[in-house]
């Protein structure tokens, strides 16, 4: 399974997204910072699943429908951070999906992600991250899980590896960094956590019209 995550910096870079598929031949795409008002109902050869309603900028997911059937998808709200509760950005922070691969019949759950902005706390990251895993496992239990997206944590991944291992997950990060607009806060910011699936790469793609770079997923549900 093929998944490219991409934060489209409030959708300037969607004009990209039909040569970025071309290109490197996802089964699955995920997207932050979308308007999800403008999107298009499919993207060469890749149908929408859903996007978010609740803000304009949010997330949505397309895939491969000769590939998977899609059983249930829900979007999922995780405490707010003080940006959210102001500016009221977005509340909607998870779109996860149960699917089944049509071929072996194998049930997985995929989901886009994006973690409260670097205004946040890393504790409050933190926290979106185990709620939203738990909220995704609840889809399915005992299901593969792969949540990919921008997760804003810069810096003190060691804190988060451990979070995430502790609640029976791992963290894998890119081969390169994905933000690199500012000095002080580039680094690696979209990666992914996963549970039952063997991820044998990430790989960062070239950087474009976003202050993110894509990410590319070769995964396989063990």
């Amino acid at each position: 399974m093929r998944v490219i995550s991409y934060n489209l910096r409030k959708h300037r870079a969607a004009t990209e997204l039909v040569n970025l598929v071309r290109e490197h031949d996802p089964d699955i795409l995920c997207l932050q910072e979308c308007d999800t008002q403008a999107l298009p109902d499919a993207i060469e050869g890749l149908s929408l699943v859903r996007a978010t309603s609740g803000n304009r900028l949010g997330l949505a997911m397309y895939l491969r429908r000769n590939q998977f059937r899609v059983e249930q998808v829900r979007t999922i709200g995780l405490k707010k951070s003080l940006h959210d509760r102001v500016l009221k950005p977005a509340h909607e922070r998870v779109l996860g999906a149960l699917l089944t691969n049509i071929d072996t019949g194998r049930r997985v759950i995929v989901a886009s992600f994006h973690a409260a902005p670097l205004t946040a706390l890393n504790s409050l990251r933190r926290n979106q991250i185990r709620a939203a895993l738990d909220a995704l496992q609840g889809l399915a239990p005992g299901k593969p899980v792969l949540m990919v997206g921008d997760y804003n944590y810069p810096v003190f991944k060691e804190n988060l590896g451990q979070t995430v291992r502790e609640h029976g997950y791992t963290l894998t990060l890119s081969d390169d960094r994905t933000y690199t607009r500012y000095r002080v806060f580039k680094g690696h910011y979209d990666f992914a956590t996963s549970v039952g699936f063997d991820i044998s790469q990430i790989t960062t793609l070239p950087q474009a019209t976003s202050d993110h770079r894509p990410i590319l997923i070769t995964a396989e549900a063990a």
